[in-house]
């Protein structure tokens, strides 16, 4: 890890306990300009090393982090609050992601001849896909492993070094993971990690030394990223927040439907970006998905299911959303304005919310969900995509192709149909959002290729006799010969 040149430090808490995790130092501007100029000196030595010994450390590197895997996940838990099986579920995702990039980079990436064309017959054409040398990456608290390596591994697996700037909330798993890292691959700091707050990574996204910058986080906050980006023209995959629907069509299995809503909206005290904090219900199964959603919610609550809200400042949004609900006619028909007690909040159903009150339209990120009566699964989907915002989705119901069809008109980057989030456990498919979530991708294959530049290459194998286009010494009949190909080839309307 980088040394702060200035002695500064800052305290990771539990926020269930308030107690010290652990201390930390404050990485100033220069300090991250100095890890960034040796993640470059790395990233060439990364590079050089090619596709295959890339895979063999990466992959060395994936069986000390499942070796560890209760280390982290202890730390995961304590520096979030989350219960330690949760902290274990998303270390087994991180290591799941991390073994598909480490296995696929090669295929998708490499080179592969492309067909040149008949206008171009005498060419031989190769794509691939080379590092962009030093990334960025600047990770949130909710998820502190799971997230910012759905970047890192794909960016370490496409050939670049990385600069990793935690949460300020969760710096030892950025910390941990770096000292992990190094086990399988000591040569050079090819992962680096600079901690410290918001100061720490906006000298991180405005190094002019960073090929790329992976952020997670708020919308607001990406804007300002994307700002300090823009002095050097540096590109940025963005991952924003969300506020995610669940449509039940009539057919759904409801108990089913009610147990992935109960999951997505509660798991992790609501803090999920893909989490389900809407549900619009068609009217014919409305009053059982009701029945069934509230027996279940009734028996959770915030410090026995799930952890506290890691983040203090959070608990006075979620109160303000629920108080905002209730006072323009909304209805708690589990919970309410009470089960705000810092640092937990307990299960809070809201029903009757209108929808353009802060409950429905802003990001809550805590265990709150609004259930909303629709006649028919088309209403439900043009609320579904009224929000600004489009990361992911759910559809619950007993018609495949029906389903299939909501799941693609929806306005979001994921949907997941009869299950909740599953998407983000298929390492093949890419993540990412629309609208005020963000754009560009991590996962898969589309991932890997988001920390990479395109290379094209051509080779003339051979002089074509009598079509010498791009020379000055082009004659008339060369270029009518070129015109009568285009024409022969193209000239035709297809019906």
């Amino acid at each position: 890890m980088s040394t702060a040149t200035e002695h500064r430090t800052f305290d990771s808490l539990n926020p269930a306990t308030g107690t010290v995790v652990g201390s930390h130092p404050i990485h100033d501007a220069a300090a991250v300009r100095a890890a960034v100029r040796d993640a470059g000196e790395a990233a060439r030595w990364w590079a050089r090393l090619g596709h295959a010994e890339r895979r063999r450390r990466l992959l060395d590197f994936k069986a000390v982090l499942t070796r560890e895997l209760h280390r982290v996940a202890n730390l995961i838990h304590e520096e979030t609050g989350k219960p330690v099986g949760d902290a274990t579920l998303e270390t087994v995702l991180a290591i799941v992601h991390l073994d598909w990039a480490a296995r696929n980079a090669r295929k998708v990436l490499g080179p592969r001849r492309v067909s040149p064309g008949l206008i171009s017959v005498n060419m031989a054409a190769t794509l691939e896909y080379l590092p962009l040398g030093v990334v960025g990456v600047i990770g949130p608290w909710n998820y502190p492993l799971f997230t910012p390596m759905g970047s890192i591994g794909y960016a370490l697996a496409a050939g670049n070094a990385v600069v990793f700037k935690p949460s300020e909330l969760t710096p030892g798993v950025g910390v941990l993971l770096a000292e992990l890292f190094a086990e399988s691959v000591p040569e050079h700091r090819v992962l680096q990690v600079v901690t410290g707050l918001g100061e720490t990574g906006a000298a991180l996204a405005a190094d002019p030394g960073v090929g790329k910058i992976a952020f997670t986080g708020s919308t607001a906050t990406a804007k300002r990223v994307m700002a300090a980006c823009a002095a050097n023209l540096t590109p940025i995959v963005a991952e924003c927040g969300g506020k995610d629907a669940l449509i039940v069509d009539a057919g759904a299995d409801v108990a089913a439907a009610a147990d992935a809503a109960l999951w997505g909206a509660m798991s992790n005290a609501g803090q999920t970006c893909v989490g389900v904090e809407r549900v619009y219900v068609v009217d014919a199964v409305y009053e059982a998905f009701m029945r069934e959603l509230t027996t279940r919610a009734e028996g959770l609550r915030g410090g026995e299911h799930y952890g506290p809200i890691t983040m203090p400042s959070q608990t006075e949004i979620i109160r303000r959303h629920v108080d905002d609900a209730l006072a323009r006619g909304g209805t708690a028909v589990v919970g309410g304005a009470g089960s705000v007690r810092p640092p937990y909040v307990d299960p809070v159903v809201l029903t009757g919310v209108p929808e353009d009150s802060s409950a429905v339209r802003e990001e809550t990120f805590g265990p709150t969900i609004t259930v909303t009566r629709v006649a028919t699964a088309e209403e439900a989907l043009q609320k579904a995509n009224a929000a600004a915002y489009g990361l992911g989705g759910t559809v619950f119901s007993g018609d495949p192709r029906r389903a299939m069809e909501l799941a693609r008109a929806m306005l979001t980057g994921m949907t997941a149909i009869n299950s909740v989030i599953s998407f983000a456990g298929v390492p093949a498919l890419p993540f990412g959002g629309v609208g005020d979530s963000g754009f560009g991708r991590i996962h898969g294959a589309d991932g890997l290729r988001e920390f990479t530049r395109a290379k094209a290459i051509t080779r003339q194998r051979f002089p074509l006799p009598g079509m010498k286009i791009t020379s000055f010494s082009r004659t008339p009949a060369e270029l009518q010969r070129l015109v009568k190909m285009v024409t022969i080839l193209h000239g035709r309307r297809k019906s």
